[in-house]
């Protein structure tokens, strides 16, 4: 029973997409903590409560509890809840790079029918050295797509809410091609397979 819980634990840590995510926490054990338990087979929910820490290879989830429920056809909806002030945490490791995604909330909540993530109040989602922040995000893990607000603004006297998002450039870290220098020798790069017409060769 409590392997099934791990097991349908899983799709809250399901956030980011399998294309970036670390392949190899697939074949890692869960590791499941929390202060209380509670499972109810005939309304196919489990409750997890206290402390809860949820880890499989690089990824982890930390939150103060989680609601897993499962509907007719099988798919569960995970909602991860902070307490005491605090945020519910996701993280895990890029697939092949050093890097991390990562993503904090109020409330997190993920579908596994449709593989969409949705982070409710305080949000924030860093990817590498990209990070967004919002009062909500909408996150498509099969398309890859984000959808952030910014929220209402409770003070009138206060500026409006706004996202704010940190993009980094694509071809960041690789060294731009250098200029020739004045009279320097320039070296033509042909094109592979590239054949002439025969009055031009």
């Amino acid at each position: 029973m409590i392997l099934r819980l791990a097991t349908l634990s899983l799709c809250l840590l399901a956030l980011p997409p399998a294309a970036i995510a670390e392949r190899a926490d697939r074949d890692k054990p869960m590791q499941l903590e929390a202060n209380r338990v509670t499972i109810d087979d005939a309304r196919k929910i489990q409750i997890l409560e206290g402390d809860v820490l949820i880890t499989k290879g690089t990824m982890s989830l930390k939150a103060d509890r989680i609601v897993i429920t499962e509907d007719q056809y099988g798919f569960q909806k995970g909602t991860a809840f902070s307490g005491k002030g605090g945020l519910a945490r996701f993280r895990q490791k890029r697939e092949g790079k050093e890097e991390y995604m990562e993503g904090e909330a109020e409330r997190i909540e993920y579908n596994s029918a449709n593989e969409v993530a949705e982070l409710f109040h305080r949000a924030w989602v860093k990817s590498g050295e990209d990070e967004v922040k919002g009062d909500y995000i909408w996150y498509d893990a099969i398309s890859e797509k984000y959808l952030v607000t910014a929220g209402e603004t409770r003070d009138p006297k206060a500026p409006p809410a706004r996202v704010r998002a940190t993009i980094q450039p694509k071809n960041k870290g690789s060294e731009p091609e250098r200029p020739a220098a004045r009279g320097e020798k320039l070296e033509l790069k042909g094109a592979a397979g590239l054949t002439l017409p025969a009055a031009q060769q």
